[in-house]
């Protein structure tokens, strides 16, 4: 009988699916995946990806959260191996898969669960006691799903975030009426503008 593994590095490289769910996430640590998208990226069985996903889970080394019913899991970066993982496997070429030299922006990935709803995001560069916003949210929150992904972007960026959400009609009035708030967070010093349907190119 072998032996159980009991240590959480003995759990870690354990299988060759392991490894590469591994890579994705330390190799992107800015990342989430679903399920079928991390089987189509690392090319392997979605029975072992789900079973090494729980392991993973059991150890704290990645983590989930839920967006319309479906799963993301990703890259705990507050675990204690994380900083020594993410520096194995965005240096290792030999083990790293090869999706993982690209990074997209963290701002896409982040509204990725919420792209249905999203008309619209600013993203600024509030400085701390600056008035403002960090986030100007435009889009449909009548079942709260923005507010929420809000809430969690906030977890994911380790700091209390100073966020707005309007719809999308109420947003293009006051530009059209150049509205004095909507003027002011477009004054700002902006990170990312994230604008699928051009509004903010019509203004």
């Amino acid at each position: 009988m072998s032996k159980e593994n009991n240590t959480p590095l003995e759990k870690l490289f354990g299988s060759k699916t392991r490894t590469k769910l591994l890579s994705l996430f330390f190799g992107n640590p800015e990342r989430s995946y679903y399920v079928r998208e991390m089987t189509r990226v690392i090319d392997e069985q979605i029975n072992s990806v789900r079973r090494e996903l729980l392991n993973l889970e059991s150890i704290g080394i990645i983590k989930n959260e839920t967006y319309d019913n479906k799963i993301y899991y990703s890259a705990n970066n507050k675990h204690p191996y994380a900083r020594a993982l993410v520096m194995l496997f965005s240096s290792r070429t030999d083990v790293a898969i090869e999706t993982a030299v690209v990074k997209p922006n963290a701002w896409e990935e982040y509204v990725r669960p919420v792209k249905n709803y999203l008309t619209c995001l600013i993203v600024t560069n509030r400085l701390p006691g600056q008035e403002g916003v960090d986030l100007l949210i435009v889009g449909d929150d009548r079942t709260k799903k923005l507010t929420h992904w809000a809430e969690v972007v906030e977890k994911k960026e380790g700091k209390p975030l100073n966020y707005v959400i309007m719809s999308r009609d109420d947003f293009q009035y006051r530009l059209n009426v150049k509205d004095r708030f909507v003027s002011e967070v477009l004054e700002m010093s902006i990170l990312e503008k994230i604008d699928p349907e051009g509004i903010l190119a019509r203004r």
